[in-house]
């Protein structure tokens, strides 16, 4: 894996097929529109209209549902990139379903997501 910020781990990969279906609280937030066309972590331009999203371990290609708590708005997402790293944060969405959820007003939610596969 070297110096690659985005490299999973076989281990990981195994554990995240373990993961399916579990269910996962904290804080999503949502890309600033500093990073349109950026580079993610996976080596595509970051597209603030794309159901993309960064997680910190979930292999790329994974599709999670993010469900926001106060709403029950819920949207479905393609891992990626790599993020966030802040304490709580769970997940950093596009904008577009950051839109979806209700959250652009707020600029953060709480959130729940379950891993649906690859």
């Amino acid at each position: 894996m070297g110096n690659d910020p985005g490299a999973v781990s076989g281990d990981e990969q195994a554990h995240s097929v373990q993961s399916i279906g579990k269910k996962r609280l904290g804080e999503a937030t949502f890309y600033a529109s500093y990073f349109e066309g950026r580079l993610t972590a996976s080596g595509e331009p970051y597209d603030s209209q794309a159901m993309t999203a960064a997680h910190k371990t979930l292999p790329f290609g994974t599709r999670v549902k993010v469900t926001a708590l106060d709403s029950g708005e819920s949207t479905v997402v393609r891992i990626n990139d790599r993020g966030p790293f802040v304490d709580g944060r769970i997940i950093d969405l596009s904008r577009k379903a950051a839109e979806q959820l209700g959250m652009i007003q707020d600029g953060a939610a709480d959130v729940q997501l379950q891993v649906l596969g690859q």
